[in-house]
C-alpha cells in the first residue's frame, strides 16, 4: 500500500467553500424568529384590545347602572311629590271632577311604565332614555295635576265663600221672616181676636104652645114648652163678612148642659184648650159694621125643671155674651 504524500502548502492553498444550505437555514430561522414577535407583539396587542374593550363595558355597565340609579331616584321624587300634592288635597279629592280622576289613571299607568323599564334586567340605553323622557313627561303631569288641583281649591274657597254669603243672607232673611211672622201672627191673632164677634140684649122667654097654635109667654117651668132666645150681634168693623158659627149652651138648674145629638147638640173647643157641650150651632151670615138681632127655640123631650137656666153663646173660641132665665112653680092661679 502506498502513499502518496503532498506537501502542506499545496493543501492549504486551495480555497473553502460555505454550504449553500446553511444561508438558507439563516433566513429561515430569521423569519421565525419575526414571525414569533409579530405573533407575540399580536398576542399582546389584543389582550390589550380586550381589557379595553372590557374596561368599556364595565364603564358602559357602571354608566348604565348610575344612569339607573338617577332616574329611579328620580321617579322616586316624582312620586313622592304626586302622593303629597294627593295628602294635602286629601278634602278636595272626595269631590275631584272627572279632569283629576282621568289624570290620576294616566299618572298610575305612566308610573307603573317607568318602574317596568327600570326593573328590567340589562336594561339599554334606548330603554333608560325612554324612561327618562317619561319620567320628564310625568313630572309634567304632576304639575299639571297640581295646578288643577290648586284650581279647584280656589274654585272652592271661591263656592264656600259664596255659600258662606248665601248662607248669612239666608239666615238673614229667616231671621227676617221670622220675626214678620211673629208680628204678622201678633198682629193677625189681635185681628183674630178683635174679629170676634159679641152678644148684648138677650132676651130669654118660656114658650108656652096653646092647641090652637097660638103661643103664649110664661115663667111657670111646668107651662114651658120651649125657651126662644134672642139676642143682638153688636157692630164689628173688624170682623170680615161672612158665615159665622155660633155655639149656644144651655144649662138647666142642676148645672147640667143641654145637650141632644138629635136636636144637633155637640161639643167644640174654647180658646183656652177646654172642650165644653153645646146645645145648639147656629150659622149666620154676617155683614161687616152691621147690628143683627138672632133668635132660636130650643125645645126639650122632657119638662124643663125649676130654677135658673143659663145661656151662653160662644164665637171663635170666645164667651161673647150671657143671660139668664128663672122658671118658677106655678101658683093656684097661675
Amino acid at each position: 500500500m502506498s502513499f502518496e504524500n503532498f506537501p502542506d502548502s499545496e493543501k492549504s492553498a486551495q480555497p473553502t467553500v460555505q454550504p449553500p444550505q446553511n444561508k438558507w437555514r439563516n433566513y429561515l430561522t430569521a423569519g421565525l424568529i419575526i414571525a414569533l414577535l409579530g405573533t407575540w407583539a399580536y398576542i399582546i396587542w389584543d389582550k390589550s384590545k380586550t381589557k379595553e374593550t372590557i374596561q368599556q363595558k364595565d364603564l358602559v355597565i357602571t354608566n348604565t347602572s348610575t344612569q339607573r340609579d338617577q332616574l329611579q331616584k328620580e321617579l322616586e321624587d316624582a312620586t313622592r311629590l304626586y302622593d303629597m300634592i294627593k295628602t294635602n288635597s286629601a278634602n278636595m279629592l272626595h269631590s275631584k271632577d272627572s279632569t283629576i280622576t282621568r289624570r290620576d289613571r294616566e299618572i298610575a299607568e305612566k308610573r307603573n311604565k317607568i318602574q317596568q323599564l327600570l326593573s328590567k334586567v340589562g336594561a339599554t340605553q334606548e330603554e333608560l332614555a325612554q324612561a327618562k323622557t317619561l319620567i320628564a313627561s310625568l313630572n309634567g303631569d304632576i304639575a299639571g295635576y297640581r295646578t288643577k288641583i290648586e284650581t279647584l281649591e280656589g274654585e272652592k274657597i271661591q263656592l264656600t265663600q259664596e255659600k258662606n254669603l248665601v248662607t248669612t243672607q239666608r239666615d238673614k232673611i229667616i231671621k227676617d221672616f221670622d220675626s214678620a211672622t211673629n208680628v204678622i201672627k201678633q198682629k193677625e191673632g189681635v185681628i183674630d181676636v178683635a174679629s170676634t164677634l159679641h152678644a148684648s140684649n138677650f132676651a130669654i122667654l118660656g114658650i108656652n104652645e096653646k092647641g090652637n097654635g097660638k103661643e103664649k109667654e110664661t115663667t111657670v117651668a111646668k107651662r114651658v114648652d120651649k125657651l126662644r132666645i134672642s139676642f143682638d150681634i153688636d157692630e164689628n168693623r173688624v170682623a170680615q163678612s161672612g158665615s159665622k158659627n155660633l155655639y149656644v149652651l144651655i144649662t138647666d138648674p142642676s148645672g147640667k148642659p143641654l145637650a141632644v145629638e138629635a136636636f144637633g147638640s155637640g161639643r167644640f173647643r174654647t180658646r183656652d184648650g177646654k172642650e165644653l157641650y153645646y146645645t145648639q150651632k147656629v150659622d149666620i151670615n154676617y155683614t161687616q159694621g152691621q147690628r143683627q138681632t138672632i133668635s132660636i127655640d130650643w125645645k126639650q123631650n122632657s119638662d124643663f125643671t125649676i130654677g135658673d137656666y143659663k145661656i151662653e153663646v160662644y164665637n171663635n173660641g170666645f164667651k161673647i155674651g150671657e143671660g139668664v132665665r128663672s122658671l118658677k112653680k106655678g101658683g093656684l092661679f097661675s
